[in-house]
């Protein structure tokens, strides 16, 4: 890729438009997650959400983008500390909603809150352009689709996966994900979705959440933009793009489920399974309050470096060189 590119995570506060997968991709990324849960992880999600019908993590997977609109709501590689901001971004998120739907003294209210903004955001950190800030993730680059004028963004999150799917309804998700369970099981993803979790562990949701943004970013060079965004902006997308992208598009929805699956299968196991068998109340003070704010996820301030410093101590800066006109 270019050098032009300016990776960090597309913050949670961005504009309107960069939500990642659209409907289609959120529901189908809960479905391939639906297969894969346990029972008992399955059974616990249904009692928090209040959900028992067979879609019960597809109906809620696209929540958050919603919730958002109410008033209540260097090259190719990520790095937490410099690319989540003070305002949180996607993996400080996933950590935060991954300690607070495990944590027994919060109400079920928001236990169901974290349930719902988990499921969409490990959905939204497979989506490459969610993991890259250059022209706001895709949101700013210009470009035609099918013959429709639309941006680079909005193709990957809903048009690319429409036009391969036919429709965005729950019965279009469920059947994507039906082919996609095939190719993990026993098609063409079979012998990589071991390595989709490898080393992913709930007691450290930072890290894991980071190694699977990364790995979204790094298609951004090779298969989103791999001759800059210009190459993209003469003629149209469909179909030469379109099939250059399309399955790496399907191979990262199914990242995206299968990855959900196993996070919510470790969140049940090591902190639900164990705190009902009382395992993990001894000890606990149930009346403290909690910390929903999840500033502890947020990465340290960065030092100002000896620049900086230099000129607030002269109150001046790079250009004056300390000089004051009186």
């Amino acid at each position: 890729m270019t050098s032009m590119l300016k990776v960090a995570l597309v913050g949670l506060g961005v504009v309107n438009g960069a939500q990642a997968w659209g409907s289609l991709g959120h529901s189908t990324v809960a479905y391939v997650a639906q297969h894969y849960v346990s029972s008992s992880t399955a059974s616990w999600a249904k009692s928090v959400l209040g959900n028992t019908n067979s879609s019960y993590l597809a109906d809620i997977a696209s929540w958050a983008d919603q919730y958002r609109l109410t008033s209540a709501g260097k090259c190719c590689n990520v790095d937490y500390e410099r690319d989540c901001g003070d305002s949180g971004c996607s993996i400080s998120a996933i950590a935060n909603y991954t300690q607070r739907v495990g944590d027994g003294s919060l109400s079920s209210e928001n236990v169901a809150e974290a349930l719902k903004f988990l499921v969409h955001f490990l959905g939204d950190i497979t989506q490459p352009l969610h993991d890259e800030a250059y022209e706001v993730g895709g949101n700013n680059i210009d470009v035609t689709f099918n013959g429709y004028k639309d941006n680079l963004h909005s193709d990957w999150d809903t048009y690319i996966p429409e036009q391969l799917v036919g429709g965005d309804s729950l019965d279009d998700a469920q059947s994507w994900a039906k082919n996609l369970i095939k190719k993990i099981d026993s098609g063409e993803f079979s012998s990589h979705a071991a390595s989709w979790v490898d080393g992913d562990d709930i007691s450290d949701p930072i890290a894991a959440a980071t190694r699977w943004a990364s790995d979204g970013n790094a298609l951004v060079c090779t298969v989103v933009m791999p001759d800059g965004a210009a190459a993209l902006q003469k003629g149209d997308l469909y179909p030469t793009y379109y099939n250059s992208v399309i399955d790496t598009i399907e191979l990262q929805i199914a990242k995206g489920g299968y990855r959900l699956a196993n996070w919510l299968n470790m969140i049940y196991k090591s902190e639900i399974a164990k705190r009902d068998l009382g395992g993990l109340v001894k000890g606990r003070d149930a009346v403290a309050e909690p910390d929903l704010s999840g500033t502890s996820f947020l990465p340290r301030p960065r030092p100002l470096s000896r620049a900086k410093l230099a000129r607030d101590a002269m109150h001046g800066d790079c250009c004056t060189s300390g000089r004051h006109a009186h």
